[in-house]
């Protein structure tokens, strides 16, 4: 054996140098009660009718699933006027976003992201062997006229996230169009809008459109938000047919289990719950966004379903103290310094009662009240 070889398999060096993606925290040692307020889920839960199909797929666990989750594809095809055939499903968009990357991008093409993006971006793009780019932010949205000037002949993709994760940040319809009208015709927009149900604003749109004209559009969406089933894993997205075509060749046989077609199914035809959801975040949205800022902490303008919030480097006042007290009072939030942001949180909008008593144990920080 030469000394070049190795005594055991080793992994390729790039996917060794990815820093792997470390989500929120979910509890709190020796606290009975804690607010989950990390992960953007759904305070309302999921849709009794998507518990209902949960529970009645139990019969079923011996049998693999429809492998074409047609069942879905075609409920989401109902609800927003899309083609099934144009509509696939993932284990959460997470998949899709990696398939995307490992189909489209040879070794050495380069994905462009903005640069408060989704972390798993840069994860899908190094893993495929490729280059991530970073366009920088203005007042943390992304730039367009940023993004554009980063696209070279090797570039092949460009992750959008619309509305962002975990700034809210959004961009309007107009400013996508511009986007995607400055890229060659062979470079693949990805427009992640797994928070598009929440937002309310008439200059936005989460992109059927631009795939419905062109080419070299997809749309990513999610249920494990406003659909209040992340536990399951459901993503979808509708794109042309030749993208759905290449990913179908490659994606998992039954890469969606048989209870998350069923609950999703479900899921997306209760309109009344989404309706509740939307209400409930509209509501809550805009009164965290106004107290926390009245309490010197800076938030970010969101359309989503959670706010990022900006602590000022003061001994005593900074997000590291922040979130230890917090987290100590059941307050449970994202830290974000992997995104670049290290003075910073990001909480999801929960219940009213975690509602009020983040505010409440944030103005008491935010006033030296404790340690």
């Amino acid at each position: 054996m030469s000394s070049t070889e190795s005594v055991r398999p080793e992994p390729r060096a790039e996917v060794m140098a990815i820093d792997a993606y470390v989500p929120g925290k979910s509890g709190v040692a020796g606290l009975a009660k804690v607010h989950k307020l990390s992960s953007n889920e759904s305070p309302l839960g999921p849709s009794p009718r998507a518990i209902e199909a949960f529970r009645a797929n139990a019969d079923a666990l011996a049998s693999y699933p429809d492998g074409s989750s047609r069942r879905l594809r075609e409920a989401i095809g109902r609800r927003f006027g899309l083609d099934p055939e144009q509509i696939i499903c993932g284990n959460g968009s997470d998949e899709l976003i990696s398939l995307l990357a490992h189909v489209y991008l040879r070794p050495g093409d380069e994905g462009i992201h903005s640069q408060y993006g989704f972390l798993e971006y840069p994860i899908a793009i190094r893993a495929a062997g490729g280059v991530a780019v970073v366009a920088e932010e203005t007042d943390e949205t992304a730039n367009v006229d940023a993004m554009l000037a980063k696209v070279t002949a090797r570039t092949k993709i460009v992750y959008l996230a619309n509305p962002n994760n975990p700034t809210g940040a959004y961009l309007p319809f107009s400013q996508v169009k511009r986007l995607h009208a400055g890229l060659p015709a062979n470079v693949l927009l990805a427009l992640d809008a797994a928070y598009a149900e929440y937002v309310a604003r008439n200059d936005y749109a989460a992109g059927v459109e631009l795939v419905s004209s062109n080419e070299n559009v997809v749309m990513l969406r999610t249920f494990s938000k406003i659909y209040g089933l992340a536990n399951l894993r459901i993503g979808w997205a509708y794109a042309p047919a030749r993208v759905v075509d290449a990913l179908n060749r490659v994606r998992g046989p039954f890469n969606l289990n048989g209870a998350a077609i069923a609950a999703g199914a479900a899921a997306i035809e209760d309109a009344a719950h989404v309706a509740a959801a939307a209400a409930h975040n509209a509501l809550w949205l805009p009164w965290l966004a106004e107290e926390i800022g009245k309490l010197g902490v800076r938030v970010t303008p969101s359309v989503g379903n959670f706010l990022l919030l900006h602590f000022p480097r003061t001994p005593g006042k900074t997000s590291v103290e922040a979130d230890r007290y917090l987290s100590a009072r059941g307050f449970v939030l994202r830290a974000v310094g992997a995104y670049g942001l290290p003075d910073s949180l990001r909480m999801s909008v929960g219940t009213e009662e975690a509602n009020r008593g983040v505010v409440a144990a944030l103005e008491a920080f935010m006033a030296g009240g404790g340690s």
